[in-house]
């Protein structure tokens, strides 16, 4: 779902790239700050299993609403192809992101918990193969759907109008989740459920906030002090539980530098996206939409995880090499950091590409000679002189306040002064075809097409205005000599029909485009011939991307090893040194630090707000590296700990105990009452 919901933002609600960056962290942080929630349900109350249950099916109702929001008919009560209440479709969709929110984060801490349940002491490292083999099954259904995800968006459904097939890319996962779930309940007897253990949270909520106080009462220098804070529990509390919380507290003290890491890593979904939509997607023979590259991270993801575990990691281990799993973490948060350094150095390569866009108080203009004639314009500072049927190659660039005196001239004319009102911040044409005829038009395009679409627009010459139809998109009436509104069309030939009545029924009128790549912009005229039959003459006003997709695989390459020998590690790490009791906890603790880390991504791209994007990627990667040392000398002091034997050595001693209260008075055995 998530491959296309920044796409959804965008495109259908109509937020601008900020707010649908925004909204889509928000959401994502959302996701993995409701695993605390999830994880006390299920070790205080439901148990692992119910929990996994009854919070799918919220999940489950919640993309179902989400498909329904999307249905573009919702609310077009006039047919137009454009939802008449937007605000019904976004409080729908809030709704059902919410839901999945509560859903999906629910469940998260508890599916890996629930599995390494399943195994016995002494199994760790079909343990650790699980938790590969989890994470490589999450990955699986990630490729498959950032595959299909896309393809169902572009289709065209709709009742009165045909738009892009939100729903039916929504209502698949839908209808995909309760398939799962049903599945999942029918091995129901097959797996082995831990009964929870009480408000285990709010206990060790009460002991820390005791440990503390108790600690604040003692403060002065007469109390002698104790090895660790949490001793000072002691007087009110049991040691197994006080032992318990020190190995929960010291893993998450070693989470503090984390979500660093998870700010990096969730901007492919957000970020790189957008990246990949100022780029061209044919490679080779192939042809991939912007948020189809998110596959790259899937596919290497299936790929990388057997690698490791079956080559890479005991490879390093015939080295003689110690590869602990914090170790592994930090190689991870490494690896992430260059990803962002290789993002930086493509989009400064994408940045040299760019056409230049007028700011603040410029305009920018455009000459146009559709005319018979050669003409001469004077603008303040140049004056161009165009052939017939041609254009200036670029946009000039002027000051609105200086863009005093625009004049036409022609060999035996009159100098014909233009008025206009020129519009700052905008791109404007200026079409001529007589020393006295011109028309200013208002482009409309500030920015390089988006989803790396082609816009098209038409420029006709007839006497009369006309209709074009192009691939089933409609300009109606395109006046005389005037420019019609842009539209916006995928890569690949197009055809078009131009509908006129001055058009003689002998004369062709069914064209072909030009081969349209990715992010381009073209001017359609449409001349007469001497024939009287119409020609197409074309104007490019925005190059097609050239910066292919192919070069966001070195910094996807580098993102998925870092992610493969971070995460997978953690989410392993985090089950191994927790005990038993707080399991959920410890992998919702994990969790938490991805919502964090989106919360991150937030903070710094709402208070950077920098004019180059190459700009943020190198402060992401420079912020994750600073981390990625800090981490390393905080793992160079921790000590790993079993639980499992603490908690049985608790068992023993109250075993011991047990028996003396049982039995006050022993029998002494014979050998002593000879001794005696």
């Amino acid at each position: 779902m998530r491959a296309l919901l920044i796409l959804y933002f965008r495109y259908f609600i109509g937020w601008d790239d900020s707010l649908s960056t925004t909204i889509y962290h928000t959401f994502v942080a959302l996701c993995y700050l409701t695993p605390i929630l999830g994880a006390l349900i299920a070790d205080s109350w439901l148990g692992k299993f119910k929990t996994i249950v009854s919070l799918s099916i919220v999940y489950t109702i919640g993309q179902a609403v989400i498909a329904v929001s999307s249905i573009n008919d919702l609310t077009d009560f006039n047919h137009d192809g454009t939802p008449d209440s937007i605000s019904a479709h976004v409080a729908l969709s809030m709704v059902g992101l919410a839901l999945i929110a509560l859903g999906t984060g629910g469940i998260k801490p508890c599916v890996s918990a629930f599995g390494g349940d399943q195994f016995e002491e002494g199994q760790e490292k079909q343990r650790n193969r699980f938790f590969s083999i989890f994470y490589l099954a999450i990955n699986a259904g990630s490729l498959i759907s950032t595959i299909i995800t896309p393809l169902l968006r572009v289709q065209v459904c709709g009742i009165h109008s045909k738009q892009a097939c939100y729903p039916l890319a929504f209502g698949v996962p839908a209808a995909l989740m309760a398939v799962s779930l049903i599945v999942f309940v029918i091995g129901s007897r097959m797996y082995k459920k831990f009964q929870p253990q009480g408000n285990v949270m709010a206990k060790v909520v009460r002991c820390i906030g005791f440990a503390i106080k108790n600690r604040f009462r003692h403060r002065s220098k007469e109390f002698p002090k104790r090895e660790h804070w949490l001793d000072w529990a002691n007087e009110k509390y049991d040691e197994r539980l006080v032992s318990q919380i020190k190995m929960v507290t010291r893993v998450m003290f070693l989470y503090i530098p984390l979500p660093m890491f998870w700010a990096l890593f969730d901007q492919q979904g957000s970020r790189w996206t957008l990246q990949a939509a100022t780029m061209s997607g044919k490679i080779g023979i192939i042809e991939i939409q912007p948020d189809q590259m998110q596959t790259v991270n899937a596919i290497l993801i299936v790929i990388m995880v057997p690698i490791m575990d079956a080559l890479v990691y005991p490879l390093i281990a015939k080295c003689g090499f110690n590869f602990t799993p914090l170790k592994k973490m930090t190689v991870g948060m490494f690896l992430a950091s260059m990803a962002f350094v290789a993002a930086a150095v493509v989009q400064v390569e994408i940045d040299k590409t760019l056409p230049v866009f007028p700011r603040g108080s410029q305009v920018q203009v455009k000459v146009m000679n559709i005319g018979n004639d050669n003409m001469t314009i004077s603008f303040p500072g140049t004056t161009v002189t165009l052939d017939q049927m041609s254009q200036t190659n670029d946009f000039m660039t002027f000051d609105v306040d200086k863009l005093t005196s625009i004049n036409i001239s022609s060999a035996g004319s009159l100098v014909t002064p233009v008025t206009h009102s020129f519009e700052q911040g905008h791109r404007h044409t200026l079409l001529v075809w007589a020393p006295n005829h011109h028309r200013v038009v208002k482009d409309g395009l500030n920015q390089k097409p988006v989803k790396g679409e082609n816009g098209i627009r038409f420029v006709n010459t007839f006497d009369e205005s006309f209709n074009v139809t192009m691939n089933g998109e409609v300009y109606v009436n395109v006046a005389s000599h005037n420019a019609s509104e842009y539209q916006f069309f995928p890569s690949g030939v197009k055809s078009f029909t131009i509908n006129s009545a001055e058009i003689s029924q002998q004369c062709e009128n069914d064209f072909k485009s030009s081969y349209l790549e990715y992010g381009s912009a073209y001017t359609y005229v449409i001349a007469r011939k001497n024939d009287g039959c119409p020609e197409v003459k074309i104007f490019e006003d925005i190059a097609p991307n050239t910066v292919n997709m192919a070069l966001q695989i070195p910094q996807y390459f580098l993102l998925t090893c870092g992610e493969v020998v971070f995460s997978v590690t953690g989410l392993e790490f985090s089950y191994s040194q927790a005990p038993s009791n707080m399991k959920s906890v410890l992998q919702a603790g994990w969790l938490l630090t991805v919502a964090v880390g989106n919360i991150i991504v937030l903070i710094v791209a709402g208070a950077g707000q920098f004019s180059e994007q190459w700009a943020e990627y190198v402060l992401f990667a420079a912020l994750l590296l600073v981390v990625c040392v800090i981490f390393a000398i905080m793992a160079r002091f921790y000590t790993y700990i079993n639980p499992a034997e603490i908690e049985a050595q608790f068992d023993e001693d109250e075993k011991k105990k047990y028996l003396e209260k049982s039995n006050p008075y022993p029998k002494s055995d014979s050998f002593s009452q000879t001794q005696m």
